[in-house]
């Protein structure tokens, strides 16, 4: 998606750069205001640029927020990249290049696109799942969640080692729907 066209006198570059300079769409942690979080589906940073797809589908997000903006709530409204998986290692082998490279230079031709379109992402807040930081929170709660149970008698998650010991101890004879 190429994109030339900055108008009469600059004006896109001029107010894309006066929104970067003044923060526009940095969230305050301490502000008053009612919070509204929106949330974008990730682009996978695996291609060249953005497709027509991607802003069509952050057209609508970015009206609502610009909307409660406008209606006095404190919106967060970040983005971030889907760099982990298979579309990333996908694309770095059809282009030779290791999967870091083209990741890192595919997220900033991906965010120039998105400034240039003018979508009112707060970018401190920029999420990359191929990062460290991101990916050990994803990994923590896949883990509480592989050694846990929901227990429908309690209607609370337990320890997945009491089930276990349950069933070693009484087998499942004395186990009901309800255990579940």
């Amino acid at each position: 998606m190429e994109y030339k066209f900055n108008g009469p006198d600059g004006i896109e570059k001029k107010w894309q750069d006066h929104w970067r300079a003044n923060k526009l769409y940095e969230v305050s942690n301490t502000s008053s205001k009612p919070k509204c979080y929106v949330l974008d589906m990730f682009p996978y940073p695996s291609g060249a640029g953005l497709h027509v797809g991607h802003p069509l589908g952050y057209i609508a997000s970015d009206i609502y927020s610009r909307y409660k903006k406008l209606k006095g709530f404190n919106v967060l409204h970040p983005m971030g990249f889907d760099s982990f998986g298979l579309p990333a290692e996908q694309y770095a082998l059809e282009t030779g290049q290791h999967p870091a490279n083209t990741t890192e230079q595919n997220i900033a031709t991906f965010k120039a696109q998105l400034d240039k379109i003018g979508f009112c992402y707060d970018w401190s807040r920029e999420v990359r799942t191929s990062d460290p930081s991101y990916y050990k929170w994803t990994q923590w709660i896949f883990l509480q969640l592989f050694h846990s149970y929901f227990c429908n008698t309690q209607k609370k998650a337990r320890p997945i080692a009491d089930l276990i010991k349950k069933y070693e101890t009484s087998g499942s004879a004395r186990f009901s729907a309800e255990d579940w």
